[in-house]
């Protein structure tokens, strides 16, 4: 039987089987999982297992493999202290699991905006990522999120935009001798935004032609920003090297919302897709029926092989 038919069978109760038996077990070095693995990499974050993890974060990483989770994400990596960023990769490292992206401008920073070309902003950005690089070793990170900011309504959307290229431009040159990536993500969270949709975002990503400046397509916002999902992916495919999940209305869990997660986990699979897919949403329910819930939506999308 295919694994996907069997775990829909079996339901909730035996696919979290590890659940009844405790945290994970040391194996030569490694800790083995007592769930199933996914087969895509599903990347979940701090405080999404909260409730299964009351030891904090390091119980929560290792009740994230124990489910079959083989990556995590941590957009505020880049705020933890060195002890706990060295921690986090130590950990990671035992568990076999790999790091997701961490946000290396945007957030409270879109007002420092790269949009306008001041120096200042510049600047701050280069240090950034030059203090990402030394965070990225720690973790074993290789990627990281970049939001250039808002749109300047002082000035045209070609000079803004020759801007960002800029300053990706040089972000690049700072990342590309370490192998590492700047994911530049599109956002529906405000009108104001400047970095809206995909092809926007492609189109900087050639011009600056390096393979550490590409696309974090997330699903969540893009559904709600131009729709349309699988084909304008499949437009932007070349430059696309990280992806992120969120259903929507509500940006929660698959299964929660309109979007067909399963034709599309299945088009990202068909395409050859290797990278981590970063669980970048809330939980639609409360509580350890609410994580474990979530984690069976996962199953249920997940692809066969």
């Amino acid at each position: 039987m295919k694994r996907r038919g069997f775990i829909k069978k079996v339901g909730l109760g035996s696919t979290l089987l590890g659940l009844t038996g405790g945290m994970s077990l040391q194996a030569m070095g490694k800790e083995t999982r007592s769930a199933p693995t996914f087969n895509m990499d599903f990347a979940p974050h701090f405080g999404m297992f909260r409730n299964h993890a009351p030891g904090g974060i390091i119980d929560e990483l290792k009740f994230m493999a124990d489910q079959g989770f083989r990556s995590f994400e941590d957009n505020g990596m880049l705020k933890r202290s060195v002890e706990e960023q060295e921690q986090i990769g130590k950990t990671l490292d035992q568990l076999g699991m790999r790091m997701g992206v961490f946000v290396i401008e945007g957030g409270d920073n879109w007002k420092t905006s790269l949009t306008t070309g001041k120096q200042e902003f510049m600047d701050t950005f280069l240090k950034t990522c030059r203090e990402s690089v030394e965070v990225a070793k720690r973790v074993n990170a290789k990627w990281m999120t970049v939001v250039p900011g808002y749109f300047d309504r002082s000035l045209p959307m070609g000079i803004q935009t020759a801007h960002v290229i800029e300053a990706m431009k040089r972000g690049a040159e700072i990342f590309e001798p370490h192998g590492l990536t700047m994911v530049m993500e599109p956002l529906s969270d405000n009108p104001d935004l400047f970095l809206r949709h995909a092809d926007q975002t492609f189109m900087i990503c050639q011009a600056v032609g390096s393979p550490a400046c590409k696309i974090l397509y997330d699903i969540y916002h893009m559904q709600r920003n131009e729709g349309n999902l699988i084909a304008n992916m499949e437009k932007c495919w070349d430059e696309i090297a990280y992806i992120q999940i969120g259903d929507n209305p509500g940006r929660k869990e698959p299964g929660t919302g309109e979007i067909n997660y399963e034709n599309v986990f299945n088009y990202i699979h068909d395409k050859g897709f290797k990278g981590v897919m970063g669980m970048e949403h809330g939980n639609a329910l409360p509580g350890k029926e609410g994580e474990l819930s979530l984690i069976e939506a996962y199953r249920k999308v997940d692809v066969t092989v």
